[in-house]
């Protein structure tokens, strides 16, 4: 992957958003992410939230395509974070949207377009998945794409089946891009067992169904598309390092964390993954915090606790005496 041209995540951004305009998308700004108008939800937790009633109008709607990066939060990978190379609390989520317009062809036709074309990804180091039962997703993919059938992966509802996001609203299957970053290929690849060196980094969501609070999931009124391409995942593979926290996103967060860690090898075990953690959180508080949020004894602010409480035990793993999250705040806010 060293033949990569390397990319900042703000260079990243605006070649997705170029893109996408090209492809008569409006660029809309993301939603907050403490959603004002759906109460399934405590967080914004995909780029789709937003958007939810455009999949179910029965009327006219302001657009029928869109295109955003939407800060997101999500809670429910807390144990994961920090001991792997990609789970985050808070993350940017590039998306591209189709309300009723187009569908799989053209979604993976652009997808595949701008891997290969905009981001030169090498063509064979990319794996795809379909859900299982998806004959239409594989055929675009094999027949009009031209990927090596090898190259794609038929997989169950746990692993390629989308939503909703909260207890009703669309869903439908979805299709993944990922990358195969192992050194040696000659080998099978094993998407269950070859962790971070095989990563996900574009979910094409094809929203075909609006699932009912009681489980039933009727025809979609308007069938559509919904993208999530995770900004530090890509950055990862654009920078050609080995976790998100090595990307421009996050190293000026870890020097300033590992700057008060004392007499802790903030670089290998417990130690690193106590840096990774306070990094991390460090963001979500930030962003979580700039939009009213605040740490409470419920809802959204018991999370922020839980969040403000592991930061500090991570602290005091790493030797950390005294008031430092106001100057990791701002290693934060300096890096937005």
């Amino acid at each position: 992957m060293s033949q990569l041209q390397p990319r900042t995540s703000d260079e990243l951004r605006a070649l997705f958003l170029d893109f996408f305009r090209e492809k008569d998308h409006p660029v809309l700004p993301g939603s907050p992410l403490a959603p004002h108008d759906d109460p399934t939800l405590l967080f914004t937790t995909a780029g789709m939230v937003q958007f939810k009633p455009y999949y179910v109008a029965k009327g006219s709607i302001p657009y029928t395509r869109a295109a955003t990066v939407q800060p997101c939060f999500r809670a429910s990978d807390l144990e994961s974070v920090g001991r792997t190379a990609r789970h985050q609390t808070f993350f940017e989520m590039l998306g591209n949207f189709s309300f009723g317009d187009y569908f799989k062809e053209e979604a993976i036709a652009w997808a595949w377009e701008f891997s290969v074309d905009r981001l030169k990804l090498p063509a064979d180091r990319i794996i795809v998945t379909v859900f299982e039962d998806d004959d239409e997703a594989w055929d675009i993919w094999e027949k009009k794409i031209g990927v090596d059938p090898k190259r794609i992966a038929r997989r169950g509802a746990k692993d390629n089946y989308w939503g909703p996001a909260g207890d009703s609203g669309p869903c439908g299957p979805c299709s993944e891009l990922h990358i195969d970053l192992r050194d040696d290929r000659s080998g099978p690849y094993d998407l269950d067992s070859d962790g971070d060196k095989i990563l996900e980094y574009w979910n094409l969501v094809f929203p075909q169904f609006d699932a009912q609070p009681d489980g039933t999931k009727l025809p979609l009124r308007n069938r559509g598309i919904d993208t999530g391409m995770g900004l530090e995942r890509l950055a990862l593979i654009m920078q050609g390092v080995q976790s998100n926290y090595e990307t421009d996103l996050f190293v000026p967060i870890m020097e300033t964390v590992r700057g008060f860690a004392k007499g802790v090898d903030t670089t290998k075990g417990d130690g690193l993954v106590a840096t990774r953690v306070m990094a991390d959180h460090a963001r979500a508080l930030v962003f979580a915090i700039s939009e009213g949020i605040v740490p409470g004894n419920d809802g959204r602010g018991y999370v922020l606790r839980r969040i403000l409480r592991r930061s500090l035990l991570r602290a005091n793993h790493l030797g950390i005496e005294g008031l430092v999250l106001a100057p990791i705040a701002d290693s934060v806010i300096g890096r937005m």
